[in-house]
């Protein structure tokens, strides 16, 4: 069965394929008729739009594009997937909105140097910047509707850059309107703004992608959110050393869970499947890596000092081997007061000479902190196999 981000990255892509194309087709017929009125009409501002129009188109181009390659599974070369292909599209059309905008403001400025050499602008220019303008402001609306529905930043983006464009073509509107007026100064600067605002957001978009490829993290209302989940999960005692990064518009978790010091190895694991199940169940993350802590290590000072298991059961075994007590198994506990051992005993006469062993003796030569014997009483077909005495235990 497929996971929610799975799922999630499936809609995303058929929405951007489809909002794109719908752009796409709008954008190539508005082009075609600022660029050819706004030359006819003498209008510099029609003119500039059309130029922003053309910028929208090549954006559209790199939308596909990324949205293809985003949404490739993960491989050898990228073990987290493909998804930051759609923060370096948005990188991409923020560079390239900042260029469009820069060169708008730099052709106006020139046509405002040289006002005796501006003609008048022709009415078919007002009406081709009306019909863009109610264009642009219904593609926005509907790319937003559809970007929001599947919550992807990059679509967003796309969507307010066609809400960018309908405001530029306001003002080309009104622009238009003064210079029909007679105030020939209004055309140009109509134009001189919409670089401005071209430029702004270019640079939005670029800085905010930019982050993201930065490791961003969530805000602190998500990270909160899937620490609840986290603590919610049964077995979890208390979460630390969280940390999230972005990886388009979803994001990698890493954490530590706090759980029983003495519980085994295997639940342990089943805890951290069971916390990273919640996680990823969220629809804004894409993975989640879990680590297990018997103990808080950000406060209690480094087990690695202790010995390992390898130095700890040849002398552990020997030890009680010279009373003719078996070892059956050995658990040990590293924790921070200390090294507990657990020591398993099958045989029922093996309990019986354990009366004759000084385990505070063997405590000692092994370094233990704490050092108990156990009786294992196993089951077959549910029939236990041998008694199960209190345990012995050691001084601490």
């Amino acid at each position: 069965m497929p996971s929610t981000a799975d799922t999630q990255l499936s809609d995303k892509h058929q929405v951007a394929r489809k909002t794109t194309l719908v752009s796409v087709a709008l954008n190539s017929v508005l082009v075609v008729l600022q660029l050819v009125i706004g030359v006819f009409a003498h209008s510099q501002a029609l003119v500039a739009d059309g130029i922003h129009s053309l910028a929208d188109l090549i954006s559209d181009f790199v939308v596909l594009l990324a949205n293809r390659h985003s949404g490739a599974k993960p491989d050898a070369d990228h073990n987290y997937g493909h998804s930051r292909y759609e923060t370096v599209a948005s990188l991409f059309l923020g560079a390239l909105l900042i260029a469009v905008g820069i060169g708008m403001l730099w052709r106006a400025g020139l046509r405002i140097t040289n006002l005796g050499d501006i003609p008048p602008v022709h009415m078919s220019a007002l009406i081709v910047a009306i019909l863009v303008l109610v264009s642009k402001e219904g593609l926005f609306r509907y790319m937003l509707r559809e970007a929001q529905r599947v919550r992807s930043q990059m679509l967003i983006a796309n969507a307010w850059h066609a809400r960018s464009d309908a405001a530029s073509s306001l003002v080309v509107a009104l622009g238009i309107v003064g210079s029909l007026a007679g105030v020939r100064l209004l055309d140009p600067i109509a134009a001189a703004i919409v670089g401005f605002m071209v430029a702004r957001m270019g640079w939005v978009f670029g800085w905010d992608a930019l982050q993201d490829l930065s490791d961003r993290a969530l805000d602190e209302a998500a990270t909160a959110d899937l620490r609840a989940l986290l603590l919610a999960t049964p077995g979890v005692l208390d979460v630390h050393d969280m940390r999230t990064r972005k990886a388009g518009d979803l994001a990698l978790v890493d954490a530590h869970v706090l759980v029983d010091p003495l519980i085994s190895v295997s639940e342990g694991h089943y805890i951290a499947e069971s916390a990273r199940s919640r996680v990823i169940a969220d629809p804004r993350v894409l993975d989640a890596l879990i680590h297990v802590d018997p103990e808080d290590d950000m406060q209690v000072r480094v087990v690695a000092a202790l010995p390992p298991r390898k130095a700890l059961i040849g002398p552990l075994r020997d030890a009680f081997a010279a009373h003719d007590v078996h070892v059956e198994a050995v658990t040990l506990q590293y924790l921070s007061g200390g090294l507990a051992v657990q020591v398993a005993l099958a045989a029922g006469d093996d309990v019986a000479r354990l009366a004759g062993v000084d385990l505070e003796a063997i405590k000692r030569s092994v370094g233990a902190s704490r050092l108990d014997v156990m009786h294992v009483v196993s089951t077959e077909g549910g029939v236990p196999v041998s008694p199960d005495p209190k345990p012995t235990r050691a001084p601490l």
